[in-house]
C-alpha cells in the first residue's frame, strides 16, 4: 500500500520556520516535527524493502522514506551524474559509494531542493509522491551495502585507560603505543546484522582464575561496545595510501554500531594476536547511513594529541563532530527502558581521517562498502564509558535498572539500543538507532546435532 503522505500546507508554513543566523533554515514540504531525527538538512540513505516489492535505495525523511528509484526513473535526478545507472534499484549501496564526493554532493543538492517547501515539481505531483513515499513504519530495513572488509579500532583513550587499568593497573593502563598509532584488527564483515536482528549467546573456551583448565560453554560476560562506523565509498589502488587531507573523501557516511563482545571468552582466546571468536558473532549497525556532508555544522575539534603524530597522521582541520550518543537496556518482558550510557563521539583521540590514512599507509587497498569501526567510544565520567566492562568495572560495581534489577553482563532476553544525534539550532541530525535482543544460547548438544546434520 502507498503512504498517504503527510505534507505541511502553505497556512501552517508560518508555525513550522526556523531561523539561523538571520537566515531562513532548509524546510520541507513534507511534514518533520522538531525532535525527528531525519529533517532535510540530514537526508541519510538506506536499502529498504516494502511490502512485496524488492529492495531499493531510499533516503529517510520524517515519516517516510522517499524511494530513490522512483526519483531516477521519473528524471528528477538527471544532471547529478547518478541517473540512468540503476544503482537506486539496487539491494545495496555500494554503486552509489564509488561514484564518489562530487556525485554524492549533486544527489544530495538535488534531493534537497526537490523536497524543499517551496519546489512544486514533487510536492504538487500527487501521482509521483504516492508512488515514491512510504511510511518508515511499513518497511523493512536492511543493510545498507554488502560489506567486503570490516576494520575495527581502538580509538578512545579513554576507554582504552579504563580496559588497560581493570587488566593492567593504573600504571600501565596505555600500551607505549596507543598514542603513536590507531590502534584496530580485522573484523568479520559477515556477521554484521541490520538493527533488530536478535543475536545468539556465544559458546567458547573461557577459563577462570581458579582452575587450571578451561571450560568450553557459553559466555556469561557478553557485553556491547558503543561505536560509531563509517562506509568507504571510492576505494584506493593497492600500493597507494590515502593521504590523511583526502581520507575524508573517501567516507560515504555514519552508522552507529555496537560491536557486540564476549568479555571471557576474549580474555582466554587474546593473547597473542587479539579478539577472535570473542567479536566475530555478531556486529549490530543502524540502517540509515548519515553523509558526512549531514555532519559539518557539528565538525569540532578533538582531544590535544601528546605527543604530536607522525606528519602522515596530522591533520589540518577539525576531525571531530559533536553526536550525543545514548546506551539504554530493556529487560526482557520490561516495557520501561534505563539510560546506562551517555556519551559524545567527540571524545575519540584518534579521529575518522586519521583511521583512514593509517589504514591505507602500508598500500592496502579500500573497496567501496567495506565498514570502519571506532571502537568503543567512552568520555571521562562514569556514565560516559561505553560498555558493560567499563561500566560496572568487570563486575564489582552493578548497574541499577529502573525495573529494580541490577545488571553486570547482558543477560538474555534483555535488550540493547543505542541513539544517536546532533543537535543543531531548531533541528536535529539524527542516526535513529541500533538495537539488538539476546537470546539463550544453543545447549553444546544442540551445537554437536546441527554439525551432524549438515554433515
Amino acid at each position: 500500500m502507498e503512504a498517504e503522505v503527510s505534507m505541511n500546507r502553505g497556512k501552517n508554513l508560518e508555525s513550522y520556520l526556523f531561523f539561523t543566523g538571520g537566515r531562513r533554515m532548509k524546510y520541507s514540504f513534507i511534514e518533520t516535527k522538531q525532535d525527528s531525527h531525519f529533517p532535510i538538512q540530514n537526508l541519510p540513505y538506506g536499502i529498504f524493502q516494502p511490502m512485496n516489492k524488492e529492495p531499493r535505495a531510499g533516503t529517510a525523511i520524517g515519516d517516510y522514506v522517499l524511494d530513490l528509484s522512483v526519483m531516477d526513473e521519473a528524471g528528477l535526478l538527471n544532471g547529478t551524474g547518478a541517473e540512468n545507472k540503476n544503482i537506486f534499484n539496487d539491494s545495496s549501496l555500494n554503486n552509489f559509494m564509488a561514484l564518489g564526493r562530487p556525485i554524492w554532493t549533486a544527489v544530495r543538492t538535488r534531493l534537497q531542493h526537490l523536497l524543499d517547501v517551496n519546489t512544486p515539481d514533487l510536492r504538487d505531483n500527487e501521482s509521483l509522491r504516492a508512488k515514491a513515499f512510504h511510511r518508515l513504519a511499513d518497511v523493512n530495513m536492511l543493510l545498507p551495502a554488502k560489506i567486503g572488509d570490516y576494520t575495527d579500532f581502538y580509538a578512545s583513550k579513554e576507554h582504552a585507560t579504563n580496559v588497560g587499568t581493570i587488566f593492567r593497573g593504573k600504571d600501565h593502563a596505555l600500551m607505549p603505543n596507543w598514542t603513536y598509532i590507531p590502534v584496530g584488527y580485522h573484523g568479520r564483515a559477515s556477521s554484521i546484522v541490520p538493527s533488530g536482528t536478535k543475536i545468539r549467546r556465544p559458546f567458547g573456551q573461557r577459563k577462570s582464575k581458579s582452575t587450571d583448565q578451561p571450560v568450553f560453554s557459553p559466555s556469561v560476560q557478553l557485553d556491547f561496545e558503543l561505536e560509531i562506523g563509517w562506509f568507504i565509498g571510492p576505494g584506493n589502488d593497492l600500493g597507494k595510501p590515502i593521504p590523511i587531507d583526502q581520507a575524508e573523501d573517501h567516507v560515504f557516511g555514519l552508522v552507529l554500531v555496537n560491536d557486540w563482545s564476549a568479555r571471557d571468552i576474549q580474555a582466554w582466546e587474546y593473547q597473542p594476536l587479539g579478539p577472535f571468536l570473542a567479536k566475530n558473532f555478531a556486529t549490530s549497525i543502524s540502517p540509515w547511513v548519515v553523509p558526512l556532508e549531514a555532519l559539518e555544522p557539528f565538525r569540532e575539534a578533538g582531544p590535544i594529541q601528546d605527543p604530536a603524530p607522525f606528519s602522515y597522521l596530522q591533520q589540518t582541520k577539525n576531525g571531530a563532530f559533536n553526536i550525543e550518543l545514548d546506551v539504554y537496556l530493556r529487560p526482557e518482558n520490561q516495557k520501561e527502558e534505563t539510560r546506562i550510557t551517555q556519551t559524545n563521539f567527540n571524545y575519540m583521540y584518534w579521529s575518522i581521517a586519521q583511521q583512514v590514512a593509517h589504514h591505507t599507509i602500508t598500500g592496502c587497498n579500500m573497496r567501496p562498502g567495506d565498514m570502519h569501526a571506532s571502537g568503543t567510544i567512552s568520555g571521562p565520567k562514569r556514565i560516559e564509558r561505553g560498555s558493560m566492562l567499563e561500566l560496572t568495572w568487570r563486575g564489582t560495581e552493578p548497574i541499577q535498572l529502573n525495573s529494580g534489577e541490577k545488571r553486570i553482563w547482558i543477560e538474555d532476553g534483555d535488550e540493547l539500543i543505542i541513539r544517536g544525534s546532533c543537535r543543531g539550532d531548531g533541528y536535529q541530525i539524527g542516526f535513529g538507532e541500533v538495537s539488538g535482543t539476546i537470546l539463550p544460547s544453543f545447549s553444546e548438544i544442540e551445537i554437536l546435532q546441527k554439525g551432524k546434520n549438515k554433515a
